[in-house]
């Protein structure tokens, strides 16, 4: 699910969490096994998927240190990190804030302008990762609500349990006896987003 949200490959999250004699890009706040991924570690990963977009692991790297440096050690997710040419700048709250070099001339100020994490991307060919709040026009994502796990719009039920339910062969218009307000729309929304979180997986669902 982590990897679906954000973009990034299972092995990159993999390769992130390891400690390459700099420290791991980042590991998930809630120490588990296997890991689990917090909302907070989703936006952080995301960000870093769009980052790499534009810009080397290395450079990645070096931007954390660099922040590490400044005194910065919040979790990552506090932090906008962006492609500005061939460096990665943090920027300020404010969109017309200045920004902080932290690869090319660290502590340089320069403006950026902050692109939305939560926004759909394409990191990848053949790739799109959907919004991070609403990857279907029915399936939600709100941190408050389910642990931040998604859900169909407008209730608490899990995209992923009307899903199992249609797999099992229970047509799209009987759902909402099993889930009142569950629609049909909303009930194919969660199968087609099911499909997608599962295409990172080495077992996906059958079309």
């Amino acid at each position: 699910m982590a990897a679906a949200l954000s973009g990034a490959t299972t092995g990159q999250l993999r390769s992130w969490r390891q400690d390459r004699g700099n420290g791991p890009i980042l590991c998930p706040e809630l120490a588990a096994n296997p890991a689990l991924y917090s909302f907070r570690d989703v936006l952080a990963l995301r960000a870093f998927a769009i980052l790499r977009q534009d810009v080397s692991l290395q450079k990645i790297r070096k931007a954390l240190a660099t922040l590490k440096r400044f005194g910065e050690f919040e979790h990552l997710s506090s932090y906008s990190l962006v492609a500005e040419g061939d460096s990665i700048v943090l920027v300020g709250d404010s969109k017309d804030d200045h920004a902080t070099d932290l690869v090319k001339h660290p502590g340089q100020r320069v403006i950026a302008t902050m692109d939305d994490i939560l926004q759909e991307f394409a990191p990848r060919a053949g790739v799109v990762v959907p919004h991070l709040l609403r990857p279907k026009q029915h399936v939600s994502v709100d941190p408050d609500t389910q642990g931040g796990q998604p859900v169909i719009t407008g209730t608490r039920v899990p995209f992923d349990a009307v899903a199992e339910l249609v797999e099992d062969g229970v047509p799209l218009d009987e759902i909402a006896a099993y889930y009142p307000g569950v629609t049909v729309e909303a009930a194919r929304d969660a199968v087609s987003f099911a499909l997608y979180v599962d295409s990172y997986s080495p077992g996906p669902r059958a079309a």
